[in-house]
């Protein structure tokens, strides 16, 4: 029986390339969201108070570039290509430019002041459209690479650890370059405005490399047809779909639950006194957030997708607490650091899978409740949500650290233990509170359990019910074509001239 609940669709190739795409564009995003504003700090070009306003200005220039989302999402819906796909296509558009401008973000202008200010507002808002491209397609493609639910929440844990990875493999990627190329400063030391560059260059052609594979070695399976609507049609499908509206109101009361990846290397330098020592913070929080990757998917089997959410947001609040007393009580000791990030890391497996693999349900969920499929737009307001939460998460903590309370500059040689203690507030306690806000939305999301087995079942359903049709419509059209072309010839139709043939025999 092709049961859409049991049949397997993927192999693991297919699985293996498209969880590689994804870890090749998260290291170029979090590689820009980590060393951003501490290239700008490096370069000496802007004032104390003029970068204290760059990370607002990235900001502004994220949720400007955010309108670009739904645009995407609505182009996605319109115009799917029969041949290639629904999505792919984007994927590709978007590899150019996210190279170019990666590149662009980590050039030493020869300009400063209000002028420099504008050139990153730019540039920024430009890779943000770009990085939106790649980002809404290939996310949405986990909702149609397998109508199998049970397979496709298997599929976002496995690309999830990837993903994961791919957001901490700068921190390992950079000092590797640093390495290579001519005069770097390796694994200690503060990096060159050249060494900037140079990792810019290398990290988006790797990771954007990466990315698109997809393209070619995976398949799209669930049907789809083109949706063409307004806006005001597509805002109102995402009104109506609760379920997405729950996770969207999640990730911004959640907002700063990521934001200690956007101040690692500030953290590191701050804490351990050099900025390529972020290995040590990083490889610390990954291993953990990899294994609550792996356990993630086990978790949704034995409890639900609601419970898991809630209970590892509510574990994220208190391990964050407690990284932070234990590591300013041990005045940042690496034998309690170590062992407390990594604590600290495993709220992020559910952090990273939990919305991917709800915005896929919810998608199902619309279908069932409309019949119409809106991958796009569901995946852009995802990809909205989490561009303008991780900006914002970024602003509050960079602002924390580099504001007069605290007192960080990237050039400063040895650092006071309360600036330490700062910029490790920022680094664990921030993110802590919101991670335990971010549950109060997903209290109230009850599609888990038998209601998505029930819906997915429906779907199946009524998929192969058109499908039917679908054929018996195309074998009636046959039939009458060729009855026709035999009447226009004056030929008998197929049963006389077999009775015909029978008679001569």
């Amino acid at each position: 029986m092709d049961n859409a609940t049991q049949k397997k669709y993927l192999s693991f190739k297919e699985i293996l390339i498209y969880s590689v795409g994804l870890f090749g564009l998260q290291m170029v995003i979090f590689y820009l969201n980590s060393y951003q504003v501490e290239f700008y700090s490096t370069a000496g070009r802007l004032t104390t108070a003029e970068l204290v306003a760059v990370p607002f200005l990235i900001l502004a220039a994220k949720i400007v570039s955010a309108i670009f989302d739904p645009i995407v999402g609505n182009l996605i819906e319109r115009k799917p290509d029969k041949g290639f796909g629904k999505l792919k296509p984007f994927v590709l558009y978007a590899a150019a430019p996210l190279v170019l401008f990666t590149v662009l973000l980590f050039v030493d202008v020869p300009i400063s002041g209000a002028a420099l200010l504008a050139y990153i507002f730019v540039i920024t808002t430009l890779w943000s459209m770009a990085m939106t491209m790649a980002d809404v397609p290939s996310q949405a493609m986990s909702a149609v690479l397998t109508p199998n639910p049970t397979e496709r929440t298997n599929l976002i844990g496995f690309s999830g650890t990837f993903r994961s990875i791919g957001q901490a493999a700068p921190y390992v990627v950079v000092p590797v370059i640093c390495l290579i190329v001519p005069g770097g400063a390796g694994i200690s030391g503060t990096l060159s405005v050249s060494e900037y560059l140079w990792n810019a260059l290398g990290i988006g052609i790797i990771g954007t490399g990466m990315l698109i594979l997809i393209c070619f070695f995976n398949k799209e399976r669930v049907p789809y047809k083109a949706e063409k609507m307004n806006f005001r049609q597509m805002f109102s499908a995402i009104k109506s779909n609760k379920y997405l509206m729950l996770v969207m109101i999640s990730y911004f009361l959640g907002f700063a639950r990521q934001g200690a990846m956007a101040i690692q290397v500030q953290a590191a330098n701050a804490i351990l006194g050099g900025q390529n020592l972020i290995i040590i913070l990083g490889i610390s929080t990954a291993a953990g957030t990899m294994i609550s990757m792996a356990l993630t998917p086990l978790l949704i089997k034995k409890l639900d997708e609601r419970k898991v959410f809630v209970g590892m947001s509510v574990y994220g609040f208190l391990s964050s607490l407690l990284a932070f007393f234990v590591g300013t009580a041990t005045k940042f000791h690496l034998g309690a650091l170590i062992p407390t990030l990594f604590l600290m890391g495993l709220q992020f497996g559910a952090v990273n899978i939990m919305p991917m693999v709800m915005v896929a349900d919810s998608v199902d969920y619309y279908e069932y409740k409309t019949g119409k499929r809106t991958e796009g737009v569901a995946f852009a307001v995802l990809s909205f949500s989490i561009k303008v939460t991780l900006a914002l998460g970024s602003a509050v903590c960079l602002a924390v650290v580099f504001s007069d309370a605290v007192g960080y500059t990237a050039t400063t040689e040895e650092f006071s233990f309360e600036t330490s203690r700062g910029v490790y507030f920022a680094y664990t306690v921030i993110p802590g509170i919101t991670s335990l806000l971010a549950a109060i939305p997903i209290l109230f999301y009850d599609l888990t359990g038998k209601k998505k087995a029930d819906i997915a079942e429906a779907l199946r359903i009524r998929r192969s019910a058109a499908a039917e049709t679908a054929e018996a419509a195309v074998a009636d059209t046959v039939t009458d074509t060729e009855i026709n072309n035999e009447v226009d010839t004056g030929a008998a139709p197929d049963t006389v001239r077999s009775d015909s043939d029978t008679d001569e025999q």
